[in-house]
């Protein structure tokens, strides 16, 4: 597997991605802001994927939203893929890229109670994250939480 900077090519990998988590993040294969969000984070360079062979199994974009903070707008791996180092390595790879310390990185997960958050809150904290405050609640309905990584020099 390698990670790399996304390219034009690769969106319709990022819809195929996103079509496997549309049920805990809502519509975004064919909402066409989803789609701009995407073309505007690979032009800028700040999107990212992880490639094993041809395959495209993760697909991460990432942002600064005021410097020194930076945030991952969005991170999926395929799910045959989860729980083997994938996201894992699109984090590691956007930190290296992206982040100049000291800084912080934040990223809006699930909540407590929704059903996917024992595995997302546990990858977040496997990383160093640690949960901050409440954030809006997701498309579906479900709790949504920051989770924050403090990033030293």
């Amino acid at each position: 597997m390698i990670v790399r900077l996304a390219r034009e090519q690769d969106i319709p990998a990022f819809l195929e991605l996103a079509a496997q988590v549309e049920h805990w993040f809502g519509p975004m294969v064919e909402d066409p802001g989803f789609h701009g969000a995407v073309l505007n984070n690979i032009r800028r360079g700040t999107a990212l994927v992880a490639a094993s062979g041809p395959n495209v199994v993760g697909g991460l974009l990432f942002g600064v939203r005021r410097a020194p903070i930076y945030h991952v707008r969005w991170l999926v791996v395929s799910e045959p893929e989860r729980g083997v180092g994938v996201g894992r390595a699109l984090i590691s790879d956007a930190v290296r890229r992206f982040v100049r310390a000291p800084a912080t990185i934040e990223v809006i997960t699930f909540g407590l109670g929704h059903p996917a958050a024992t595995g997302a809150r546990a990858f977040y904290e496997s990383l160093g994250f640690t949960p901050a405050e409440a954030a809006a609640p997701g498309p579906e309905g479900g709790p949504r939480q920051v989770f924050r990584r403090i990033v030293s020099a």
